[in-house]
């Protein structure tokens, strides 16, 4: 059975807990995928996994709930009315101010501190209870060493990719 070290992409862009929230929403606009473990260095150099953060948690900050607009429709007195609600569209005026606004804000204000990760030796079962998980509706789990460093990542399309190639070979 193949492990996790097997799968996942040995090559993690990081992010640190003092990171800019702009400047890390710009990364994830151009990455391919949507979050950042984020790592903190240690006094002996090592970066140990302290939280992670993905598109999810900065939604809040360039999306407020409260740019939907409820309108009633109906005769009045509104009585037995429908009432529908209309999602504002940002304009780039918008996520400027957004951006304005939260600029200078560190990611550690953001991120997830209890990270769910596997080991590099679990098989991939481990890993499928991981990200098949429908509570925690996990996209990316860190692969992390029994120090807490972060030796790589598996996304659910590496997983997929996996089983399938297993599929085939067997």
């Amino acid at each position: 059975m193949r492990t996790a070290s097997d799968i996942m992409t040995a090559d993690v862009e990081t992010v640190g807990p003092d990171d800019d929230v702009a400047s890390v929403l710009t990364g994830l606009a151009r990455a391919e995928f949507n979050g950042y473990p984020v790592v903190e260095t240690d006094d002996d150099g090592d970066e140990r996994l302290v939280g992670i953060v993905t598109q999810g948690d900065l939604v809040d900050l360039f999306q407020p709930s409260d740019r939907t607009l409820w309108i009633p429709v109906g005769f009045p007195p509104f009585l037995e009315s429908l009432t529908y609600g209309i999602d504002l569209s940002w304009d780039e005026l918008d996520v400027g101010l957004d951006l304005l606004r939260n600029a200078g804000h560190p990611v550690s204000d953001v991120m997830t501190e209890d990270v769910v990760t596997v080991g590099p030796d679990e098989d991939i079962d481990a890993v499928l209870d991981v990200l098949a998980d429908g509570d925690r509706d996990i996209n990316r789990v860190p692969v992390v060493d029994d120090d807490g460093r972060v030796v790589g990542i598996i996304a659910r399309q590496d997983l997929l990719q996996a089983l399938g190639d297993e599929r085939l070979a067997g």
